[in-house]
C-alpha cells in the first residue's frame, strides 16, 4: 500500500496536460538503533561544536560557507541561496521520449508512482502508449525547492517517475582501467550454460532480508532475557585465477 500524496503536479508534453499525484514507490524497512549514554541509558543529542573554542554553537550563530582553499571560506547568505532556488512550479515537463532500455540503471534514483488527480484525462492513454512502445519520457520538475531530472515510464497501466542522476554524477567504467583478458570459446560456453541452468523469472519475494531477520531475532532474544551466542562467519577463500575454469565446470555439473 502506498503512503500519502507527496506532491501534486501536471505532466506536460506537446499540447497535453495530465494532472497527477505523486506517491513513494519504495520504503526503507530497517531496524533503527539509537545512541545512548552507557552510564544512564539516556539518548544522546548531536551538537555543532566549534573546532576552535570547543563549545556548542547555537543555530542562530551558524552560517554556510564554501571552502575555496584550505582554511578559507566564501560565506553564502540564506537570502542568496533562496534567490537561486528553482522557481516553484507544478509542471512535470517532458522534453523527449527514449527507449526504456536505453537508460543505464546507473542513472536511476528514487522511484515514485503517479496517480491520476481527478479529473485527469489522458492518464490511461499515456500509460498504455508508454507501455506498448517500451518508452520513457525524459522530464524535469521542481519540488520542495529542488530541481529534478527524471524518467517517466509505465508498467501495468501505472505511470512511474524515476529521478535521474546527471551525467557528471555518474563515474564512467573506463576509470577502472581494467586489463583486457582474452576469453576462449570454451570459457564463454561454460559461462552461458551456467547462467542458463540458473535462469528463472525475477521473483524478489523469494529472497528475504536475512540480516534484518537476524537483527529482529537478536532483539527478541534479548527482550526475553536469553543469552545470545555470537557465531563468527566463515570466510571463503577466493578461487585462484588458474582454477577458475575448473570451478565453473564443477558449478555447472552441480546444477545440471
Amino acid at each position: 500500500m502506498t503512503g500519502g500524496t507527496i506532491w501534486k503536479g501536471t505532466i506536460h508534453f506537446a499540447d497535453t496536460d495530465i494532472a497527477v499525484k505523486l506517491h513513494a514507490a519504495v520504503r526503507e524497512d530497517r531496524i533503527q538503533f539509537h545512541l545512548l549514554h552507557r552510564h544512564d541509558l539516556v539518548r544522546l543529542r548531536q551538537q555543532m561544536i566549534c573546532a576552535l573554542e570547543k563549545k556548542p554553537v547555537p543555530a542562530e550563530a551558524q552560517i554556510k560557507g564554501f571552502e575555496v582553499e584550505e582554511g578559507k571560506y566564501l560565506i553564502v547568505d540564506p537570502e542568496e541561496l533562496e534567490e537561486l532556488s528553482p522557481e516553484s512550479s507544478r509542471m512535470i515537463e517532458v522534453h523527449e521520449f527514449v527507449t526504456r532500455d536505453g537508460i543505464d540503471p546507473l542513472f536511476l534514483g528514487h522511484a515514485y508512482y503517479l496517480e491520476p488527480d481527478l479529473p485527469a484525462r489522458g492518464y490511461n492513454e499515456l500509460a498504455a502508449a508508454l507501455g506498448e512502445m517500451d518508452a520513457a519520457g525524459i522530464c524535469t520538475w521542481a519540488m520542495r525547492k529542488r530541481a529534478y531530472l527524471g524518467a517517466l515510464e509505465a508498467r501495468g497501466g501505472i505511470l512511474r517517475l524515476h529521478t535521474l542522476r546527471h551525467a557528471d554524477e555518474v563515474i564512467g567504467a573506463g576509470s577502472l582501467q581494467l586489463d583486457e583478458i582474452p576469453l576462449t570459446e570454451r570459457e564463454l560456453k561454460i559461462g552461458i550454460d551456467l547462467i542458463n541452468q540458473l535462469a528463472a523469472p525475477f521473483q524478489p519475494e523469494k529472497f528475504a532480508n536475512e540480516h534484518q531477520k537476524k537483527l529482529q531475532q537478536l532483539i527478541e532474544q534479548k527482550v526475553r532475557g536469553e543469552k545470545v551466542a555470537i557465531l563468527r562467519p566463515k570466510r571463503l577463500k577466493p578461487t585462484a585465477p588458474d582454477k577458475l575454469l575448473e570451478a565453473l565446470e564443477a558449478s555447472l555439473k552441480k546444477v545440471a
